[in-house]
């Protein structure tokens, strides 16, 4: 490996470290985390702050910059998904008052590529370009459903198989406070082309869900992920 590789390795090492810290970062605390002489961190985030890429607050501290952002939301703008879902996504946070995610499978993981915040006091995590878990989401046991492969056709444990095989049949999932507690999700496959090259989700607050027609719900996320799809395919503008 060359030189400027691994220069290249380190730095993005840089970034996704900042990316995971909820605060600014010194020097010394980010070349203890990712095991660099201080020296060599020091460069490296000088070299990050001059693209924009990582930001330096009053106290010397590092963060990510806004030319990372730009960066990522200029990729997702190239995401013909994201495009087609967009406007659905917002029509449907604005008409239910919740957060609704686009969830898609990246090299063998689930990343939100979008979301649309609804109009309630609580909004719902995670952010655009968080990884989803697999196992314990309404989104997981859809792409095991229809699309096992990207994720690389993992091998389940029965419960979550049957979890699977319902999902499948029903057309939809739910997850109730499996991953984030009070947080409860339904979700529809976004299919196209014989693919599933996405998932639209309704994020709820679990004391709310309580109160609603979820078998109603879940047929109104099919709906909107069947415009998605339309719209990819250009049947609906």
């Amino acid at each position: 490996m060359t030189e400027q590789a691994t220069a290249i390795e380190k730095a993005v090492d840089v970034l996704f470290h900042l990316h995971r810290e909820s605060t600014p970062q010194g020097v010394t605390a980010v070349g203890r985390a990712l095991g660099l002489p201080k020296s060599s961190a020091h460069r490296l985030l000088a070299s990050l702050c001059s693209r924009g890429l990582v930001e330096r607050d009053e106290r010397g501290r590092y963060r990510t910059g806004m030319g990372l952002v730009a960066l990522g939301l200029g990729a997702l703008e190239r995401e013909p998904i994201v495009v087609a879902a967009r406007p659905v996504l917002e029509a449907e946070a604005q008409a239910l008052g919740e957060t609704v995610f686009l969830v898609g499978a990246r090299a063998g993981s689930l990343v939100v590529l979008d979301k649309a915040e609804g109009t309630g006091f609580l909004r719902a995590a995670p952010r655009v370009g968080s990884a989803v878990p697999v196992d314990c989401t309404a989104v997981g046991k859809l792409f095991l459903a229809f699309d096992p492969h990207s994720l690389g056709a993992p091998d389940l444990p029965r419960p979550l198989a049957r979890a699977v095989e319902r999902a499948r049949a029903l057309g939809h999932a739910e997850n109730r406070d499996e991953w984030i507690p009070g947080l409860s999700v339904v979700a529809a496959p976004v299919l196209s082309g014989g693919r599933m090259p996405a998932a639209l989700a309704v994020a709820i607050p679990s004391a709310r869900m309580r109160s609603l027609d979820r078998l109603a719900l879940a047929r109104r996320a099919a709906v909107a992920a069947a415009r998605i799809a339309a719209r990819m395919e250009g049947r609906d503008a």
